[in-house]
Protein backbone atom coordinates (compact mmCIF):
# COMPACT_ATOMS: atom_id res chain seq x y z
CA UNK A 1 0.00 0.00 0.00
CA UNK A 2 1.34 3.41 -0.93
CA UNK A 3 1.84 5.90 1.87
CA UNK A 4 1.12 9.59 2.11
CA UNK A 5 3.72 11.79 0.42
CA UNK A 6 5.48 14.43 2.59
CA UNK A 7 5.54 17.03 -0.19
CA UNK A 8 5.30 20.74 0.62
CA UNK A 9 2.67 22.60 -1.38
CA UNK A 10 5.38 24.61 -3.21
CA UNK A 11 7.66 21.63 -3.81
CA UNK A 12 8.50 22.50 -7.44
CA UNK A 13 10.49 25.59 -6.50
CA UNK A 14 11.45 24.69 -2.94
CA UNK A 15 15.06 23.79 -2.11
CA UNK A 16 15.93 20.12 -2.44
CA UNK A 17 19.44 19.08 -1.39
CA UNK A 18 21.06 16.19 -3.19
CA UNK A 19 21.74 14.07 -0.13
CA UNK A 20 24.20 11.20 -0.36
CA UNK A 21 25.47 10.56 -3.90
CA UNK A 22 25.96 7.06 -5.32
CA UNK A 23 28.47 6.97 -8.19
CA UNK A 24 28.31 4.75 -11.28
CA UNK A 25 31.27 4.52 -13.67
CA UNK A 26 32.09 2.98 -17.04
CA UNK A 27 35.37 4.08 -18.63
CA UNK A 28 35.44 7.87 -18.41
CA UNK A 29 31.68 8.26 -18.02
CA UNK A 30 30.69 8.98 -14.42
CA UNK A 31 27.13 9.37 -13.14
CA UNK A 32 26.08 10.32 -9.61
CA UNK A 33 22.66 9.22 -8.37
CA UNK A 34 20.75 11.15 -5.70
CA UNK A 35 17.98 8.74 -4.66
CA UNK A 36 16.87 10.94 -1.75
CA UNK A 37 16.34 13.88 -4.13
CA UNK A 38 13.58 12.52 -6.33
CA UNK A 39 15.60 9.56 -7.60
CA UNK A 40 17.48 11.91 -9.88
CA UNK A 41 20.85 11.89 -11.55
CA UNK A 42 22.80 14.68 -9.87
CA UNK A 43 25.94 14.63 -12.03
CA UNK A 44 26.92 13.38 -15.48
CA UNK A 45 30.61 13.71 -16.29
CA UNK A 46 32.06 12.47 -19.60
CA UNK A 47 35.81 12.64 -20.11
CA UNK A 48 36.00 15.34 -17.46
CA UNK A 49 33.19 17.52 -18.86
CA UNK A 50 30.27 18.20 -16.51
CA UNK A 51 26.98 18.12 -18.41
CA UNK A 52 24.28 18.85 -15.83
CA UNK A 53 23.37 21.92 -13.83
CA UNK A 54 23.99 20.94 -10.20
CA UNK A 55 22.18 21.95 -7.04
CA UNK A 56 24.62 24.75 -6.18
CA UNK A 57 24.27 26.39 -9.61
CA UNK A 58 20.48 26.32 -9.52
CA UNK A 59 20.10 27.35 -5.88
CA UNK A 60 18.79 23.83 -5.25
CA UNK A 61 15.28 24.57 -6.59
CA UNK A 62 13.73 21.15 -7.01
CA UNK A 63 12.83 21.45 -10.72
CA UNK A 64 16.02 23.24 -11.78
CA UNK A 65 18.92 20.82 -11.42
CA UNK A 66 20.09 17.35 -12.36
CA UNK A 67 18.13 14.90 -14.50
CA UNK A 68 14.98 13.65 -12.85
CA UNK A 69 12.08 11.34 -13.69
CA UNK A 70 8.67 12.89 -14.27
CA UNK A 71 6.04 10.43 -13.05
CA UNK A 72 3.07 9.87 -13.09
CA UNK A 73 2.71 12.95 -15.29
CA UNK A 74 5.12 15.21 -17.17
CA UNK A 75 4.90 18.97 -17.59
CA UNK A 76 2.00 21.06 -16.37
CA UNK A 77 -1.52 19.90 -15.59
CA UNK A 78 -3.67 22.98 -16.12
CA UNK A 79 -4.81 24.22 -12.69
CA UNK A 80 -4.15 20.67 -11.47
CA UNK A 81 -7.52 19.59 -12.88
CA UNK A 82 -8.48 16.72 -15.17
CA UNK A 83 -11.21 14.14 -15.67
CA UNK A 84 -10.65 10.39 -15.57
CA UNK A 85 -13.20 7.62 -15.88
CA UNK A 86 -16.03 10.12 -15.58
CA UNK A 87 -14.76 11.74 -12.38
CA UNK A 88 -13.21 15.18 -11.88
CA UNK A 89 -9.88 15.38 -10.02
CA UNK A 90 -8.02 18.36 -8.57
CA UNK A 91 -4.32 17.95 -7.75
CA UNK A 92 -2.50 20.48 -5.54
CA UNK A 93 -0.87 23.24 -7.59
CA UNK A 94 2.87 23.39 -7.03
CA UNK A 95 4.02 25.76 -9.79
CA UNK A 96 1.99 28.95 -9.85
CA UNK A 97 -1.56 27.96 -10.75
CA UNK A 98 -0.61 24.57 -12.17
CA UNK A 99 0.58 21.12 -11.06
CA UNK A 100 3.93 20.28 -12.63
CA UNK A 101 6.12 17.22 -13.31
CA UNK A 102 4.35 14.61 -11.19
CA UNK A 103 5.35 13.62 -7.66
CA UNK A 104 8.38 11.37 -8.20
CA UNK A 105 10.83 14.24 -8.71
CA UNK A 106 10.52 15.35 -5.06
CA UNK A 107 10.17 12.04 -3.19
CA UNK A 108 12.97 9.71 -2.02
CA UNK A 109 13.41 6.58 -4.16
CA UNK A 110 14.66 3.20 -3.01
CA UNK A 111 17.78 1.62 -4.50
CA UNK A 112 16.83 -1.96 -5.36
CA UNK A 113 20.10 -2.98 -7.01
CA UNK A 114 23.47 -1.32 -7.51
CA UNK A 115 26.66 -2.30 -9.34
CA UNK A 116 29.67 -0.48 -10.76
CA UNK A 117 27.85 0.61 -13.93
CA UNK A 118 24.11 0.14 -13.31
CA UNK A 119 21.37 0.66 -10.77
CA UNK A 120 17.65 0.02 -10.33
CA UNK A 121 15.44 2.32 -8.24
CA UNK A 122 11.77 2.16 -7.29
CA UNK A 123 9.07 4.33 -5.78
CA UNK A 124 5.66 3.44 -4.39
CA UNK A 125 3.43 6.25 -5.61
CA UNK A 126 1.18 7.83 -2.99
CA UNK A 127 -2.55 7.47 -2.56
CA UNK A 128 -3.35 10.91 -1.23
CA UNK A 129 -4.26 14.42 -2.37
CA UNK A 130 -1.05 14.68 -4.43
CA UNK A 131 -1.82 11.49 -6.34
CA UNK A 132 -4.94 9.45 -5.53
CA UNK A 133 -4.26 6.36 -7.67
CA UNK A 134 -1.16 4.71 -6.20
CA UNK A 135 0.97 2.55 -8.49
CA UNK A 136 4.69 1.81 -8.66
CA UNK A 137 7.47 3.58 -10.57
CA UNK A 138 10.82 2.02 -11.46
CA UNK A 139 13.90 3.27 -13.23
CA UNK A 140 16.98 1.47 -14.53
CA UNK A 141 20.24 3.33 -15.20
CA UNK A 142 22.88 1.60 -17.35
CA UNK A 143 26.29 2.98 -18.39
CA UNK A 144 28.79 2.09 -21.10
CA UNK A 145 32.01 4.11 -21.59
CA UNK A 146 30.26 6.48 -24.02
CA UNK A 147 26.53 6.11 -23.42
CA UNK A 148 23.89 6.30 -20.73
CA UNK A 149 20.55 4.51 -21.04
CA UNK A 150 17.67 5.45 -18.77
CA UNK A 151 14.56 3.31 -18.54
CA UNK A 152 11.50 4.58 -16.67
CA UNK A 153 8.27 2.67 -16.09
CA UNK A 154 5.08 3.10 -14.12
CA UNK A 155 2.70 0.29 -13.27
CA UNK A 156 -0.88 0.77 -12.11
CA UNK A 157 -1.74 -0.79 -8.78
CA UNK A 158 -5.18 -2.05 -7.81
CA UNK A 159 -7.05 0.70 -9.64
CA UNK A 160 -6.83 2.21 -13.13
CA UNK A 161 -4.88 5.44 -13.54
CA UNK A 162 -3.82 7.99 -16.15
CA UNK A 163 -0.10 8.30 -16.87
CA UNK A 164 2.48 10.33 -18.79
CA UNK A 165 6.20 9.69 -18.26
CA UNK A 166 9.20 11.92 -18.91
CA UNK A 167 12.84 12.60 -18.17
CA UNK A 168 13.92 16.16 -17.31
CA UNK A 169 17.67 16.73 -17.82
CA UNK A 170 18.88 20.25 -17.00
CA UNK A 171 21.94 20.53 -19.23
CA UNK A 172 24.53 23.24 -18.84
CA UNK A 173 24.03 25.77 -21.62
CA UNK A 174 25.32 24.10 -24.80
CA UNK A 175 27.35 25.79 -27.49
CA UNK A 176 24.79 24.49 -30.00
CA UNK A 177 21.46 22.65 -30.01
CA UNK A 178 20.87 20.69 -33.22
CA UNK A 179 17.11 20.15 -33.36
CA UNK A 180 14.72 19.96 -36.32
CA UNK A 181 11.20 19.09 -35.06
CA UNK A 182 8.26 18.23 -37.30
CA UNK A 183 5.61 20.22 -35.40
CA UNK A 184 4.80 21.75 -32.04
CA UNK A 185 1.94 22.25 -29.61
CA UNK A 186 1.17 25.99 -29.48
CA UNK A 187 0.87 27.50 -26.00
CA UNK A 188 -2.09 29.59 -24.92
CA UNK A 189 -2.20 32.68 -22.70
CA UNK A 190 -1.58 30.51 -19.62
CA UNK A 191 1.53 28.99 -21.17
CA UNK A 192 -0.10 25.57 -21.50
CA UNK A 193 0.15 23.36 -24.60
CA UNK A 194 -2.96 23.14 -26.76
CA UNK A 195 -4.17 21.64 -30.04
CA UNK A 196 -4.14 21.69 -33.03
CA UNK A 197 -0.46 21.20 -33.79
CA UNK A 198 1.40 23.94 -35.66
CA UNK A 199 4.71 24.45 -37.42
CA UNK A 200 7.67 24.89 -35.08
CA UNK A 201 8.38 28.50 -34.18
CA UNK A 202 11.76 30.10 -33.55
CA UNK A 203 13.09 29.97 -30.00
CA UNK A 204 13.61 30.63 -27.22
CA UNK A 205 11.32 27.76 -26.29
CA UNK A 206 9.36 26.33 -23.42
CA UNK A 207 7.37 24.09 -25.74
CA UNK A 208 6.41 20.54 -26.65
CA UNK A 209 7.36 19.26 -30.09
CA UNK A 210 6.70 16.27 -32.30
CA UNK A 211 10.15 15.09 -33.31
CA UNK A 212 11.28 11.90 -35.06
CA UNK A 213 14.99 12.76 -35.34
CA UNK A 214 18.06 12.59 -33.14
CA UNK A 215 18.76 15.69 -31.07
CA UNK A 216 22.37 16.75 -30.54
CA UNK A 217 23.98 19.07 -28.00
CA UNK A 218 27.48 20.46 -28.54
CA UNK A 219 29.31 21.42 -25.37
CA UNK A 220 32.85 21.37 -23.99
CA UNK A 221 34.26 20.03 -27.26
CA UNK A 222 31.90 17.03 -27.15
CA UNK A 223 28.74 16.03 -29.03
CA UNK A 224 25.89 14.40 -27.12
CA UNK A 225 23.11 12.75 -29.12
CA UNK A 226 19.72 12.14 -27.50
CA UNK A 227 17.28 9.43 -28.59
CA UNK A 228 14.11 8.01 -27.05
CA UNK A 229 11.28 5.63 -27.90
CA UNK A 230 8.83 8.53 -28.15
CA UNK A 231 8.15 11.37 -30.57
CA UNK A 232 7.19 13.93 -27.88
CA UNK A 233 9.97 16.23 -26.69
CA UNK A 234 9.84 19.37 -24.56
CA UNK A 235 12.64 21.90 -25.00
CA UNK A 236 13.22 24.72 -22.52
CA UNK A 237 16.10 27.00 -23.48
CA UNK A 238 15.00 30.39 -22.11
CA UNK A 239 17.40 30.28 -19.13
CA UNK A 240 20.85 31.78 -19.74
CA UNK A 241 22.66 28.96 -17.92
CA UNK A 242 20.71 25.85 -18.95
CA UNK A 243 18.81 24.02 -21.69
CA UNK A 244 16.39 21.21 -20.89
CA UNK A 245 15.61 18.60 -23.57
CA UNK A 246 12.93 16.28 -22.22
CA UNK A 247 11.52 13.12 -23.82
CA UNK A 248 7.91 12.47 -22.78
CA UNK A 249 5.33 9.83 -23.63
CA UNK A 250 2.75 12.58 -24.21
CA UNK A 251 2.34 16.35 -24.11
CA UNK A 252 2.01 18.64 -21.09
CA UNK A 253 -1.58 18.62 -19.82
CA UNK A 254 -1.58 15.14 -21.30
CA UNK A 255 -4.40 13.83 -19.10
CA UNK A 256 -6.65 16.18 -21.09
CA UNK A 257 -4.92 16.55 -24.48
CA UNK A 258 -3.91 12.91 -25.04
CA UNK A 259 -5.46 10.69 -22.35
CA UNK A 260 -3.65 7.43 -21.65
CA UNK A 261 -5.29 4.87 -19.37
CA UNK A 262 -3.51 2.11 -17.48
CA UNK A 263 -5.66 -0.72 -16.18
CA UNK A 264 -4.63 -2.45 -12.93
CA UNK A 265 -1.25 -4.10 -13.44
CA UNK A 266 -0.57 -2.43 -16.81
CA UNK A 267 2.70 -0.57 -17.46
CA UNK A 268 3.83 2.49 -19.41
CA UNK A 269 7.54 2.65 -20.30
CA UNK A 270 10.02 5.23 -21.62
CA UNK A 271 13.63 4.65 -22.70
CA UNK A 272 16.05 7.58 -23.06
CA UNK A 273 19.52 7.12 -24.55
CA UNK A 274 22.36 9.64 -24.28
CA UNK A 275 25.40 8.89 -26.49
CA UNK A 276 28.61 10.89 -26.69
CA UNK A 277 30.24 11.35 -30.09
CA UNK A 278 28.26 8.43 -31.55
CA UNK A 279 29.46 6.72 -34.69
CA UNK A 280 27.01 6.93 -37.59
Amino acid sequence: MATESPLPIDDAQAPLPAGHLHWLRAGRLEVALAPEAGGRIARIRHEGVEWLVDEQESGAATIAWGCYPMVPWAGRIRHGRFNFDGRAYALPTNFGEHAIHGVGFALPWQIDSFSADSATLSLELPEDDYWPFGGTATQVIQLTPHSLELHLAVQAGTQPMPAVLGWHPCFRKPDALLFAPDAMYPRDEEGIARLPLASASLGPWDDCFINQNDITLVYGGQRLTLRANTDHWVVYDAAPHATCVEPQTGPPDGFTLAPNRLNPGEQLELTFNLAWNPKR
